[in-house]
């Protein structure tokens, strides 16, 4: 356990929870208390927001001595996570998760439920911070003392999740918030991202001005388990109700007997998001207890492996000197049309593979 052992020496360090920045490298204020191992460990597990916010910034880092002590991290914490609901939430940009998630967010705690939220956020490309501050658009929610919001850039990964989305996501769980939600950009490969660490997977679509085709888009269509389409209020209420018959219908077509519930709510006027909830827990117990919820994590668990091991063979060939001389070499070969890109490829490959 954390407590048995002294960490080493590397591990005296600290990150500032807005970034990845040493604490005695920020700019004004006074220098806060360095953090070691233990320290980290035993914040999370007594739930305290602030070291949290610190350990996700942690792992956030892309220094080499962070990583290694947030694999550390990891390792103690590993033991507590698991317990969670792991809520994934995509959908199309102005369809209102933001408010969804602050009014589903409000109600679980209100019935005595911790909820974080890890609501992944464009990234600007002149600082890499988040555009949106997610943080800022839920107050409500972000001042509850049982909710933790953290808005993360998504530093230009496909499909608008952050790149250590999924070990924030067990370090919230070691906290002890009882229902964990990922909220994604919603734009490129989103939808199979966050369906690869979460357990039950909410597109928030809307009606009207095309968006009916976002709703039978078949990559979605492949990986949902339950669909809500938002803004069933005043006007267009109607109009809602028909793009979920539509949805339906894609559905039915794409899935045949695979039933996906197709719900419809107004998350600015709170109504029938409770409804939204309500389905969304049956089919999280009903896996549970059928015994599918473990494979599923066990699955996703060994996929995310071998994500791990591409990003970090792809690292280690880009700091090498030879092989980033070839890589070069073929990169311009391949621009003049001299050497097909397979040929190529296979070049940098044997000349990373060589120095083994």
């Amino acid at each position: 356990m954390a407590g048995e052992r002294k960490p080493p020496d590397r591990s005296a360090l600290s990150t500032d929870p807005a970034g990845s920045m040493p604490s005695h490298t920020r700019r004004g204020g006074p220098r806060r208390r360095e953090l070691e191992l233990d320290d980290y460990v035993s914040g999370v597990r007594d739930g305290d927001r602030a070291v949290l916010g610190r350990a996700i910034s942690l792992i956030e880092s892309n220094r080499p001595e962070h990583q290694e002590l947030a694999q550390e991290m990891l390792r103690e914490l590993l033991p507590s996570t698991g317990r969670s609901i792991r809520l994934g939430l995509t959908g199309v940009p102005g369809a209102g998760k933001s408010t969804f998630v602050e009014v589903l967010g409000t109600r679980l705690t209100a019935e005595d439920r911790r909820v974080a939220v890890l609501a992944v956020d464009p990234s600007s490309g002149v600082s890499g911070g988040s555009i949106l501050g997610d943080k800022t658009r839920m107050a409500r929610l972000g001042s509850d003392p049982k909710a933790f919001i953290r808005p993360s850039p998504s530093g230009g990964t496909l499909g608008g999740v952050a790149r250590k989305t999924r070990e924030s996501m067990l370090v919230c769980e070691a906290a002890g918030y009882d229902v964990v939600v990922v909220e994604t950009v919603g734009v490129g490969q989103s939808e199979t991202q966050v369906a690869e660490m979460t357990d039950v997977f909410c597109a928030l679509l809307l009606a009207g001005a095309g968006d009916e085709l976002q709703g039978i888009k078949r990559g979605l269509l492949e990986l949902v388990d339950v669909i809500a389409v938002n803004k069933a209020d005043g006007p267009d209420v109607d109009r809602v109700a028909k793009a979920a018959r539509q949805i339906e219908t894609a559905l039915h077509i794409f899935r045949g007997g695979d039933e996906v519930p197709v719900l419809t709510c107004s998350a600015l006027r709170d109504d029938r998001v409770d409804e939204v909830w309500k389905t969304i827990l049956g089919l999280h117990d009903h896996r549970r207890d059928a015994g599918e919820l473990e494979t599923r994590r066990r699955t996703q668990d060994v996929r995310w492996m071998w994500s791990l091991v591409d990003e970090q063979i792809q690292s280690r060939m880009r700091r090498d000197d030879t092989v980033r001389d070839v890589a070069n070499a073929m990169e311009d070969a391949v621009r003049e049309g001299s050497v097909p890109a397979v040929e190529a490829a296979v070049r940098v490959v044997e000349a990373f593979t060589r120095k083994d």
